[in-house]
């Protein structure tokens, strides 16, 4: 019975394949689980019963090949075919070999979370830098490190509603990245164009969905259940780590995503909330063999799964992209129908109260304090709310709240936007010459935040009555929208042709969003309860890529009354301690010692029942500060932080400039130019700069289809590609200025080497020799007459057939030196022959003994390439073998620790103790299996004759 091994290419069918893994079936035979080579069927994954193909199978003898004289002008269909194939090279190592080349001048500490990812078998990390670092772009990185390395054919993005289409435009216009946007318009047409049960996870490769999506709808959580990624990314990871029943789902959603890829990537920029359980939940996603006790573990424990940078630990780096914040208290006096209610408040006495313990944050009085302090409109509404519910329990005389409720509810009804105190002075700056807002000028725009939706409400009505403005140019943003009227009100706010000049936000505009484009402006309507919130809010204009200084304004009331007068106090005190521990902490949770914004919430709520003195509040905030820079789990995070620091010479250093025949506009342009050498010239080069035009084929235009997110294919049939990343950067800002009508995806593209139109020529240049045949150029220069160099490409794969081994290099015959074959690297191959020079002069004078001549050699330099490989694969096994057994004695370790736990948790109980154990057991051998089979590599090489050259 034939075996059949990964790596192995068989023909099945009359197309090429490679076997990824076997496995046996129930009678004992093969299940070949292959991917397709051959055009056409590249990429595409098929299982093949060998009992049913049994005489349809071929396996492919690397030596059996054909040598064929190239004929074509200047060998241009070798160099074409040998870049094709070379350019298919995967990087084995742990090196940046194309990440930092994306459309984006990446800053040396971006790079930093690909290195330290790639250094792990399994590159599964969380990014979790401050707001504005820039971690969309640093996933970005890795992500394309991944698909350089064939690992990201499959990718899955999960994030909040608002970000999917900023993600997904990062994604496409920086990396080539092509998401399809799973938003509720596109699930609705693919419900109603593919059949019911059939999974949008298998019809598109690469997605981008809501979190609340997946969590929501029982379909698509079953389509998940029955599909596999190389890639997962979640945004906004904190949402899913384990907090309690509120957000049980999504931990639960997470947890299953967690198992269906060998890459993961996080990202959050408040990752913990103080709590070891809750922070242990996302390392576990991670890795479940990491972390034992929940409650208990050390950063050793989490090193290399976790990377956290503030401003200030790379402000070296940072200069001038980075422009420092402008921060203004803006103060305000309370009108007298202000302070009628706020003593009306201070003097109220609710029975439903006097049964809450005080202190213990649930006061109904305390939260109607908080809508208050946004808005006499946001506290009506309160007050109405919980008033109609009394009147179901109770009547006027057994409930004495009501009457109370009522009263205060009229004062503030009373309080309109005249007497409004805050919105007065919004409107006294905005008006000011001052704060030099220029309401019509397309680049001078203005983010309002509010936590209230009454609040934005109000806020939007009233600040176009008194600007003079119109409905579109004042918009509200909240989470009570539709996700893709979210995701259309903030790419117009970043479009100059959008009438869109005045932003009022709910926070569901505080996480992640880019609010920087166009607007340097931030006003906080009301002050937040919570530091975390200052700083996601801030975060917003404040950010990479910001040009203009930002200009951010906390609008503080001060009143009489001396109760309320203290506790509008403290919030003034909340906004400048956030600034201070911006500029000498790093993290404004260490404030407070919460690091979630219920529990920062809770403390200024008891700060609020408790008559803290603004003196003493003060106080506190500087004694935790001091405190929590100790504390247990943050402290371990803090230091893993620490430790990855490097200087931006020794990143730098991991850089790596990969070599082939041609640049990226070279090859497209001469492949493109003799594909079409017959038509007419179907590519032009861009007169000012660098780029090509490349005219959209029906063939092309089809490929692209199924490659490009719809929103980037061009509208018209042609195709602007430029590797200038200054002009591709200017693009993008510019197709914000597109009339609304046109599409704001910038009409330009980076031409690189991820770009989908390269698989394209790849296949088309794969063509110009059929299977097993092999190219021979008579070489004039370089090369004497009797000497021959053949381009060989060797690799080893490991169990899951990666390649963990990919060398090209060439073999030196000489007539007479039979048994001294030299081995050189592919830079002295080059640089002997000139293969990668324009001008070669193919003679066409090859005779049919010549390429006898060569074939005879055939065997030997198969015999030399094994013994090269041999070596190659000797070296790879003494420099992996410390690090597998230092992976499995880890992993030994930590099973020990979690067998352990197991029995701690459950002493008195022996059968939850063995199951607990047993479980425990196989987590383990599947962690074991897995590495070995990762790092472990075949013993045989898989060796391909690439073209040969010959002097003549």
């Amino acid at each position: 019975m034939t075996q059949y091994t990964p790596g192995m290419r068989v023909i099945i069918r009359q197309e090429e394949w490679m076997i990824r893994k076997t496995e046996k079936n129930t009678l004992g035979n093969d299940a070949l689980y292959c991917v397709g080579i051959s055009p056409l069927v590249k990429d595409r994954e098929q299982v093949f019963l060998s009992d049913l193909e049994e005489d349809n199978i071929e396996i492919v003898d690397p030596r059996n090949v054909t040598l064929v004289a190239d004929k074509s002008p200047h060998f241009r269909q070798s160099q074409l075919y040998i870049e094709s194939q070379w350019r298919q090279q995967v990087p084995t190592d742990d090196k940046l070999h194309i990440g930092y080349k994306a459309c984006m001048d990446a800053l040396p500490f971006q790079l930093e979370p690909a290195q330290m990812a790639l250094k792990k078998p399994r590159q599964r990390i969380l990014i979790a830098d401050e707001v504005g670092l820039g971690k969309t772009l640093e996933a970005g990185i890795l992500m394309s490190e991944l698909i350089a390395r064939g690992k990201g054919r499959r990718i899955l993005v999960v994030t909040v509603k608002s970000m999917m289409n900023q993600f997904q435009k990062e994604m496409w216009n920086r990396f080539s990245i092509p998401l399809v946007r799973l938003d509720t318009d596109k699930i609705d047409k693919i419900r109603r164009e593919l059949p019911a049960e059939y999974n949008p996870f298998f019809y598109y490769d690469k997605t981008i969905v809501s979190v609340d999506t997946l969590k929501n709808d029982i379909n698509y959580r079953t389509h998940l259940e029955n599909s596999y990624w190389d890639i997962i990314v979640i945004d906004e990871a904190q949402n899913v780590a384990k907090r309690g029943s509120r957000r049980a789902q999504r931990a639960k959603l997470a947890t299953l995503l967690a198992k269906k890829s060998d890459t993961m990537i996080m990202l959050s920029a408040t990752p913990h909330d103080g709590h070891a359980e809750s922070f242990a939940s996302l390392m576990k996603m991670l890795d479940p063999t990491a972390i034992a006790d929940e409650q208990n573990y050390t950063k050793d424990d989490i090193k290399g799964f976790f990377i956290r940078r503030f401003k200030k630990d790379v402000r070296d780096q940072i200069h001038g992209d980075f422009p420092d914040r402008k921060v203004t208290l803006e103060k305000c006096e309370a009108s007298p129908l202000e302070e009628h209610a706020y003593d009306l408040f201070a003097e109220m006495k609710l029975e439903m109260d006097k049964s809450v313990r005080k202190g213990s944050g649930q006061l109904f009085k305390t939260g109607l304090q908080k809508t208050l302090f946004s808005s006499p409109m946001a506290g009506v509404v309160t007050i109405r709310n919980r008033v109609n519910k009394l009147k179901k329990k109770y009547s006027k005389v057994d409930m004495p709240d009501i009457g109370v409720l009522e009263e205060f509810g009229r004062a503030l009804e009373a309080i309109g936007p005249k007497e409004f105190s805050r919105y007065q002075k919004l409107l006294e700056i905005l008006n000011s010459d001052e704060y030099g807002w220029n309401r019509t000028a397309t680049d001078d725009r203005l983010v309002i935040f509010t936590e209230r939706i009454e609040t934005m409400k109000f806020l939007t009505e009233n600040l176009r009555l008194d600007l003079g403005m119109s409905k579109d140019q004042v918009q509200e943003l909240s989470g009570q929208m539709r996700d893709v009227e979210i995701q259309k009100c903030v790419e117009d706010f970043g479009r100059e042709e959008s009438p869109i000049r005045v932003l009022v936000a709910s926070d569901v505009a505080s996480e992640g969003l880019n609010l920087h484009y166009l607007s340097h402006r931030l006003i906080h309507f009301d002050i937040p309860w919570s530091l975390m919130v200052f700083q996601q809010r801030n975060g917003r204009i404040d950010r990479y890529g910001q040009t203009q200084r930002p200009d951010i304004r906390y609008l503080v009331e001060t009143c009489e009354n001396e109760d309320i007068k203290g506790d509008l106090r403290n919030l003034e005190i909340l906004a400048q301690k956030e600034e201070q521990a911006q500029e000498n902490i790093g993290d404004p949770s260490l404030l407070m010692g919460q690091f979630s914004i219920e529990g920062e919430e809770l403390i200024v709520k008891q700060i609020m029942e408790n008559n803290t003195s603004a003196e003493d509040f003060s106080n506190m905030l500087e004694m935790d500060s001091e405190q929590n820079s100790g504390s247990s789990v943050l402290d371990s995070l803090l230091n893993m932080a620490n430790q990855t620091e490097k200087t931006s010479y020794q990143i730098n250093q991991d850089k790596v400039e990969d070599e082939t025949l041609f640049s990226d506009k070279d090859y497209l342009k001469d492949a493109l130019d003799y594909l079409n050498r017959d038509q007419r010239q179907a590519v032009s080069e861009l007169t000012s700069i660098s780029g090509l035009d490349v005219e959209l084929t029906d063939n092309l235009r089809r490929r692209l289809n199924a490659q490009i997110p719809v929103e980037a294919m061009p509208q018209g049939n042609i195709l602007r590609l430029s590797d200038d990343i200054e002009y591709v950067t200017k693009n993008i800002k510019e197709s914000m200025k597109n009339d609304l009508n046109d599409s704001a995806w910038p009409q330009v593209q980076y031409l690189w080497k991820l770009h989908p139109i390269f698989s394209w020529v790849n296949d088309k240049a794969s063509l110009f020799f059929k299977r097993g045949e092999v190219p021979v150029l008579g070489i004039k220069q370089g090369l004497r007459k009797g000497e021959a160099i053949y381009l060989v490409n060797g690799k080893y794969l490991n169990r899951h057939s990666e390649a963990r081994i990919d060398d090209w290099f060439g073999v030196r015959v000489t007539v007479g030196q039979d048994s001294n074959l030299e081995i050189l690297s592919m830079d002295e191959v080059i640089s002997r022959t000139g293969i990668n020079h324009d001008n070669l002069v193919n003679s066409n004078s090859l005779t049919g003994s010549s390429l006898k001549f060569l074939e005879k050699y055939l065997p030997a330099v198969y015999d030399a390439s094994s013994q090269h490989l041999a070596e190659d694969r000797k070296e790879y096994v003494e420099k992996t073998k410390p690090q597998l057994n230092e992976e499995i004695q880890n992993l030994e370790e930590l099973e020990h620790k979690h067998i352990a736990v197991q029995e701690e948790l459950f002493q008195d109980n022996q059968r939850k103790q063995e199951s607990g154990k047993r479980q425990v057991e196989e987590l383990f051998k599947d962690f074991n299996d897995w590495v070995k089979n990762t790092m472990e590599i075949e013993q045989q090489p898989y060796i391909r004759f690439i073209a040969v050259l010959m002097g003549i």
